[in-house]
């Protein structure tokens, strides 16, 4: 084989290579684009303590708690979405179900449920092996770290999870105020009501099988028609301090990042009630 034959060929070898090199280069860059990118940078996700009982609707369903823990851990990898978590008690205690008690106990006792619902999703996102900062308004040494801001956004912004518990810390308010106070607090792009209905209906839906349930609302709206997806302490809080709330179903947990990816589902509150993409 003479020498002007092996350098065609070593050329032809180098050409393909690069041919095969920009392909690969503009297949990957292809994968990349085709990403689905999340809508929200920091969000504040209110969990309910009926969401993590299940079916049972009274205690902590395992399986469900673990589907839950799931999703979210695949929406902070690699720190792309910032998530604080709330978490009710209503799996263990409901005051309003126990009148029988000073109703300042019973918000106490509230406050001790929603600890154990923090301390049980702590310790699923750990055999998850997601770093998880558990903070409560009414703090256990040696256990629970006591809320602070300036650590919730630190934990926040290095890529962990922050559970908070204990609600405001304060009797007559309620989860859902502290939902709104976090998300305040710490600048959310958006609230995430995981409820077990799929939205804010104009009657309830388990009642009247006419009801309608709403896309988009404004907070004036919601005032309005005595809409209540949340207490009226929380709601004015939203309004004031110009909070998205996005109420939607978490019998299927994929909806939370379904939500978070801004696909349309559920209701979506504004103070302008805008009608566009969000």
């Amino acid at each position: 084989m003479s020498a002007n034959m092996l350098y065609c060929i070593c050329c032809v070898v180098k050409i393909s290579g690069l041919v095969v090199c920009f392909k690969l280069i503009i297949f990957l860059g292809g994968l990349y684009l085709m990403k689905p990118g999340f809508k929200f940078k920091r969000v504040v996700l209110k969990l309910s303590g009926e969401a993590l009982a299940g079916d049972r609707g009274i205690g902590i369903d395992y399986c469900k708690v673990s589907d839950i823990c799931s999703c979210i851990r695949d929406c902070v990898i690699n720190n792309e979405v910032q998530m604080g978590i709330v978490v009710g008690g209503g799996n263990f205690w409901r005051g309003r179900d126990n009148s029988d008690i000073d109703v300042c106990v019973s918000d106490q006792i509230g406050m001790v449920a929603t600890l154990m619902n923090a301390l049980y999703l702590r310790e699923i996102f750990q055999k998850l092996e997601v770093v998880c900062n558990l903070m409560a308004t009414i703090p256990i040494p040696g256990v629970i770290e006591k809320y602070s801001y300036k650590e919730a956004v630190s934990s926040l912004t290095h890529g962990e999870i922050v559970v908070f518990g204990g609600g405001t810390g304060n009797t007559h308010f309620s989860t859902d105020s502290a939902a709104s106070l976090r998300a305040a607090e710490l600048k959310a792009d958006v609230l995430l009501k995981a409820t077990m209905v799929d939205g804010v209906y104009n009657s309830d839906p388990k009642k009247y099988s006419n009801a309608v349930r709403y896309s988009r609302l404004s907070y004036d709206e919601v005032l309005k028609n005595r809409l209540s997806f949340m207490d009226s302490t929380a709601t004015a809080m939203c309004k004031d301090n110009n909070i998205k709330v996005l109420v939607f179903n978490i019998s299927d947990p994929l909806n939370i990042k379904r939500a978070i990816l801004g696909e349309s589902l559920g209701t979506l509150i504004t103070t302008d009630g805008d009608r566009r993409d969000f």
